[in-house]
């Protein structure tokens, strides 16, 4: 029976096979540059899927017309990216695609469900604990009242992507972490009958601290994004408060701007 490696190599050769690089050679933009966004498509395409293996490096300058620095600096860009990960022993290794995520009101599980991310839920804390002046202030609870506080690690193909800090109203529902791991809080929260509306949310960006790179599998002090949200139902109350992290090498937020009349 075949090793799983050589399944793996034998899947992205077809893969491979079935791509037509189109490289301009006359163009200003670097070869290595160029091939490296046409790999990068494969992959968000799906065409090259995780876990797949390429080729060597001599096997693909040779099959390309490139130079082997050419095929080094465009594999090496894509690893920078997370895309690609080189094993010692196994080769070059399709990670996943970004994840790309539009600025919306929407749960992160279903985004990832819906792009066939393969999300998987780690539900960290599920407690009941006095509000803090800003969460008390983000949910118009009074400080030190009750509210369910809620941290889950979400994972993509098996790999962390975010932490995930979500504080609520303690009287507004009860979470069950069971069922929270198969599922996401916002689906959680519409099928209780609470009806999501509107949002305020602001993103930025930080340096990871020790535990949450160990918890994200990063060094510490890698680029990481901030997400804090407050949602509101369809009355106007605040049902929810969230403070989240995620990989920057891994994840992104897609948004369209708009010229202002």
């Amino acid at each position: 029976m075949a090793k799983s490696g050589d399944r793996a190599r034998t899947t992205a050769a077809l893969a491979l096979g079935a791509l037509d690089f189109t490289l301009d050679r006359s163009s200003p933009v670097p070869l290595y540059h160029q091939l490296a966004q046409q790999l990068e498509a494969a992959i968000e395409r799906g065409v090259l899927a995780p876990g797949n293996l390429l080729g060597n490096e001599v096997d693909l300058s040779v099959r390309l017309g490139l130079s082997r620095p050419t095929v080094r600096q465009a594999i090496q860009s894509l690893v920078d990216k997370g895309l690609l990960v080189r094993r010692r022993g196994v080769g070059t290794q399709v990670v996943h695609s970004q994840v790309k995520r539009p600025l919306e009101l929407s749960s992160l599980y279903d985004d990832l469900e819906a792009a066939g991310q393969g999300p998987t839920t780690e539900v960290v804390r599920n407690d009941i604990l006095p509000a803090a002046c800003d969460v008390a202030a983000a949910l118009g609870v009074p400080e030190g009242g009750e509210v369910t506080v809620l941290d889950r690690l979400r994972r993509t193909h098996g790999r962390p992507v975010a932490l995930l800090r979500n504080y609520l109203p303690a009287s507004l529902l009860d979470l069950d972490s069971t069922r929270l791991e198969s599922t996401g809080l916002y689906r959680v929260m519409r099928s209780a009958g609470i009806t999501l509306h509107s949002a305020r949310q602001t993103v930025g960006a930080r340096a990871a601290t020790a535990g949450e790179a160990s918890r994200l599998d990063e060094e510490e002090g890698a680029a990481l994004l901030t997400m804090q949200r407050t949602a509101y139902d369809d009355t106007g109350r605040p049902v929810e408060y969230g403070t989240h992290i995620y990989r920057a090498s891994h994840y992104s937020f897609d948004f369209q701007l708009l010229v202002r009349p």
